[in-house]
């Protein structure tokens, strides 16, 4: 197992919790955060994303958003989050719907036209990875603007999907 894998997995089990397939990580990573995890987790996702050739970081507000802007830091790139409400000054734009099971609630995600260009190489980090709704949003947003999609990263893995880069799975939780 990675060092930061086996970290993460420590953490949760010292101070967070596995409920089925709610994890509870809220001391450490998506409530209170701690600053030096987040950088060891970037440091596992940008390694194995160097040789990619991304040019943007893209994540959805706001969970994803250290660990976006952590890795973007060490690739040397910008990261984008698309928001949960469009304000007034943003223009043009894409937005796909998402629906967010942990939250229980429908939302759309905004991107400005401005921050997204086409042929522009794309990894989408968050937080989590359960039944897939963000990065479809996410998807359609990539395509709307005629970018490419490189990559998918997230901290925890909850589904059987092997093509998302993950620190940890679900059954390396349960297991």
């Amino acid at each position: 197992m990675r060092y930061a894998s086996q970290t993460l997995l420590e953490r949760i089990k010292k101070e967070g919790r596995v409920e089925g397939n709610v994890i509870k990580v809220d001391r450490f990573l998506n409530h209170m955060v701690d600053p030096q995890l987040i950088d060891l987790l970037a440091t596992d996702v940008a390694t194995h994303f160097m040789e990619k050739s991304i040019e943007k970081v893209l994540t959805a507000e706001t969970s994803g958003i250290m660990l976006a802007q952590a890795v973007a830091g060490m690739l040397g790139v910008p990261f984008v989050y698309a928001k949960k409400k469009r304000p007034l000054t943003m223009g043009d734009h894409y937005a796909a719907a998402s629906y967010s099971f942990t939250k229980e609630e429908s939302t759309t995600l905004y991107v400005a036209k401005e921050v997204l260009r086409p042929r522009e190489r794309i990894l989408f980090i968050d937080d989590f990875f359960a039944k897939g709704s963000t990065l479809k949003a996410v998807e359609e947003i990539v395509e709307q603007a005629e970018a490419m999609l490189v990559g998918t990263a997230v901290i925890i893995n909850k589904s059987e999907r092997n093509d998302i880069y993950s620190i940890l799975t679900l059954k390396e939780l349960q297991g």
